[in-house]
């Protein structure tokens, strides 16, 4: 009896979260909240009404946005090594690596407030877009 009694309580303990969860859900679904003598409406999102609308970000922008992040956690260095790696691994972002670099540049002027020790970490990452950077952040 100890044992039966056990497994329908570990059943009960599993089945009726659910079951309450799945109700509870239902039940809000179905309630008439525009019209009191409507029979039954579900509510449901619509992009129509939304007041924002998500944009898709371009992949260059998600870059730069956590490259600079990269370089305000760790260094300028870190930063620019995986701005290389990421214009050699996606072709595509090449055309953006210089407009990058300079926004890195600038970002390392504004964290160590000195241009020289921003130019400690220059590479020849899209050519000189990160010195370039530096001295527009000077």
């Amino acid at each position: 009896m100890n044992q039966a009694a056990r497994r329908i309580g570990r059943t009960l303990a599993l089945v009726l979260p659910v079951v309450l969860v799945l109700s509870g859900t239902l039940a809000v679904t179905r309630v008439p909240w525009a019209a009191p003598n409507a029979e039954s409406q579900v509510l449901t999102a619509s992009s129509d009404n939304a007041s924002t609308v998500a944009t898709a970000r371009a992949p260059h922008e998600v870059l730069r946005d956590r490259l600079l992040s990269e370089l305000q956690e760790k260094n300028p260095g870190v930063a620019l090594t995986h701005l290389q790696e990421a214009t050699n691994g996606r072709p595509s972002l090449a055309q953006h690596c210089a407009d990058i670099a300079r926004a890195l540049g600038r970002a390392a002027v504004a964290k160590y407030h000195s241009v020289t020790r921003a130019q400690a970490y220059s590479r020849p990452v899209c050519d000189t877009a990160f010195a370039t950077g530096v001295a527009q952040g000077h």
